[in-house]
């Protein structure tokens, strides 16, 4: 089947299916999307809470919990304890199929029956409040960390142990304020940089050891401000900056965005990959639109998603998944699964499931765990279930549920925002598509309104001692104001406290205590990094614009022609090159 080009029913805008995604719409037997590639991202990610928490009761043992769903909403919640309990039985909750009703109405009653799980937490111990991690241990207030152990503020961060206010990390030890950088040790504010140590304020570096304020580098020593020092010249560098003073690491940052802008940039951070688009990619094959991921092979429009194989539109999944599509949220080995959420492990055969695990050939059904041939939660025979699953999607194709702003929901679309358990600004969705409330307002979603309360502060940001010297243990029983007070569209906490673990780490690198809340803290550092989406852009490089090191390929026809796919905008000021042009001049 030939590419055809359709207008996204969600924003209006054309968008093209190629022919080789017609090919797994068919092989996978689901009839192609309505809504463009971006919009499907969007609309899952408004299905996924991770850091608007809040304390309540278990709706079984009663204890106070805390949990990704306030005690406002319409469904029971457990602990993970009781939820992963035999106290309770989802199949108490199964319902028959109304052939009359819209299927997504009929799972919109059952998901206001069936408990969930307060916080998704897989093979996890001592993190009361992570949320979306597994097979860590001692993680605070981070999310999406496999792997991993003492994590605090942190983000996507994989086998890796002590990290502090970082996103997108692994394979590194004793790290703050790192951002899309692995196998670092004792290393702070990394951006795009490799296999260092014991260095401050990199972008784009690889095996460097002690070096700061510097960009592009390869195997070095002592670079300070991309100079080379002595041991002793270096360190007395390092000494002048002066960075356990608020203020002056507040001027250092504001340098460290005058180096990146100086800096050559690849196209893409894109390393071990063939025939391969997207952004911060690793050993991808064949993958198309992909972004942070790795170990990936025949998969498209898919964010965080890895060691997944013939996959497309999923997010923060994989490890061992296959033929996956219109999925967001955990799930290892599934297999065959299509328009679903937050599988723990083992789906197999499946439409429509949510928080489900070890099971198989389900539809609609929601925290069910070792079934079978199951639908909206009701048990069946292997028989009975494969003689009324086909009237079943036949019915769902056919009777639309009708959502907000004219978006129409039938068989071949994800779950349908507006049955999202989440306002939009509690979810991961105002990250990478940040909107106004009037905009979210406009387009129909739900929006959670600041609440009210007085928010009784010790210390107001302006009034904190600028070095962390001068701070001893009492400001831990402190409560700290943050500097944006709630005047931003970044999930404000308006006020924060400090823990041991923190304090320790701060004086014992010797920085200062932050003014910002975990929360806005985590906005500023995703605006230092590219949004979900590519644009076709030709290289930068031009012998009459910039002048560099050695002769590249073009330099007798002075510019070069190269074009690519990236995520730099072409408003963007950095020198963006190609990748031959950027292994000339860096690598």
């Amino acid at each position: 089947m030939s590419a055809e080009t359709i207008t996204c029913q969600n924003c209006k805008q054309d968008f093209v299916i190629e022919a080789e995604d017609f090919g797994f719409y068919e092989k996978i037997k689901v009839p192609p999307p309505t809504f463009c590639p971006e919009c499907r991202l969007q609309r899952r990610l408004a299905w996924r809470n991770e850091r608007a928490l809040y304390k309540r009761k278990c709706d079984l043992c009663e204890n106070g919990i805390i949990s990704m769903y306030t005690d406002s909403v319409d469904f029971p919640v457990y602990c993970h304890g009781c939820w992963l309990s035999d106290k309770w039985d989802p199949l108490v909750y199964g319902q028959e199929y109304d052939f009359s009703k819209p299927f997504f109405q009929q799972f919109s009653e059952l998901f206001r029956k069936v408990p969930r799980s307060a916080l998704y937490q897989r093979s996890s111990t001592d993190s009361p409040y992570a949320n979306l991690v597994g097979e860590s241990k001692n993680v605070y207030l981070a999310y999406s960390t496999v792997n991993t152990e003492d994590i605090f503020y942190s983000k996507i961060v994989d086998k890796s142990r002590f990290i502090y206010d970082s996103l997108s990390v692994a394979d590194s030890e004793n790290c703050y304020g790192n951002i899309y950088s692995d196998r670092n040790f004792n290393s702070h504010f990394l951006e795009y940089s490799n296999n260092c140590m014991d260095s401050w304020f990199l972008f784009d570096c690889s095996n460097c050891k002690n070096c700061a304020l510097s960009s592009n580098l390869r195997n070095q020593e002592y670079v300070f401000r991309n100079q080379r020092y002595s041991k002793e010249d270096y360190f007395l560098k390092l000494k002048e900056l002066n960075l356990s003073s608020f203020e002056s690491l507040g001027k250092t940052r504001k340098e460290f965005l005058d180096i990146k802008l100086q800096a050559i940039h690849k196209y893409g951070d894109i390393l071990k990959s063939t025939n391969s688009t997207g952004d911060n990619l690793y050993a991808a094959k064949n993958a198309k639109i992909c972004f942070d991921s790795y170990e990936i092979e025949d998969c498209a429009y898919s964010f965080r998603i890895i060691k997944m194989k013939d996959s497309m539109d999923c997010a923060f999944t994989g490890v061992g998944a296959e033929l996956v599509y219109e999925y967001i949220s955990g799930g290892l080995g599934n297999y065959d699964v299509k328009f679903s959420s937050f599988a723990f492990n083992s789906v197999k055969n499946s439409f429509y499931t949510d928080y489900c695990g070890s099971a198989s050939d389900l539809f609609g059904c929601i925290g069910l765990r070792s079934k079978k041939f199951c639908i909206l939660n009701k048990q069946y025979t292997e028989e009975e279930y494969r003689n009324i699953l086909p009237k079943i999607l036949e019915s769902v194709q056919s009777l639309e549920f009708s959502g907000n702003i004219g978006r129409e929901y039938k068989y071949g679309e994800f779950f349908p925002i507006e049955l999202s358990p989440f306002a939009y600004n509690e979810t991961i969705a105002q990250e990478y598509f940040p909107l106004t409330k009037e905009k979210a307002v406009e387009m129909g979603y739900k929006w959670k309104e600041t609440e009210e309360r007085e928010y009784q502060l010790d210390i107001l940001p302006d009034n904190l001692a600028d070095s962390i010297q001068e701070f001893d243990d009492s400001i831990l029983d402190k409560t700290l104001g943050c500097a944006h007070k709630g005047d931003c569209n970044h999930q404000c906490t308006y006020r924060f406290r400090l823990i041991p673990d923190e304090l320790q780490f701060y004086k014992k690198t010797n920085l200062p205590i932050p003014r910002l809340c975990p929360n806005c803290r985590h906005y500023e550092r995703l605006k230092l990094t590219n949004p979900l989406r590519l644009w076709k852009r030709k290289c930068m490089c031009n012998y009459e614009v910039y002048q560099n090191s050695v002769n590249h390929s073009h330099h007798l026809e002075g510019e070069c022609l190269n074009e690519f796919e990236t995520s730099y905008a072409p408003d963007r000021k950095e020198v963006v090159y190609c990748e031959q042009c950027y292994n000339a001049e860096v690598v």
